[in-house]
């Protein structure tokens, strides 16, 4: 088992991690929100990983003579895009209605929003 996809996926988490932490902008703090769930399918995709796999299609050869890949951790890493995709598309929408609203995307300036 290999190291590396599991450090790649923690270091793009962290990234997105100290991007949201560290911003300025509502834009700015999606977009960061997004890096981090890009990590998920880094992880995901380590996950079902199989060295010297090939595709789980059984119609050239007999079932267990050589290592297949995880269709089912493929699906919920496509799964996980159209969700991450839906929920940056929500995310943007409500900072242009802020936006909108308030004229400004800075979220120390949203006085009326906090408690």
């Amino acid at each position: 088992m290999h190291v590396l996809p599991y450090l790649i996926a923690a270091y793009i988490f962290l990234t997105g991690c100290y991007g949201l932490a560290t911003s300025r902008n509502l834009i700015h703090a999606v977009g960061c929100l997004a890096v981090c769930q890009s990590a998920t399918y880094v992880l995901l995709l380590a996950v079902g990983y199989r060295e010297g796999g090939t595709a789980p299609v059984f119609s050239d050869m007999r079932p267990g003579s050589r290592p297949v890949v995880d269709p089912v951790v493929q699906a919920l890493t496509l799964t996980d895009i159209v969700v991450g995709a839906t929920v940056t598309a929500l995310l943007l929408a409500l900072v242009l209605q802020i936006a909108k609203r308030h004229g400004t995307i800075d979220p120390d300036e949203l006085r009326e929003l906090r408690g």
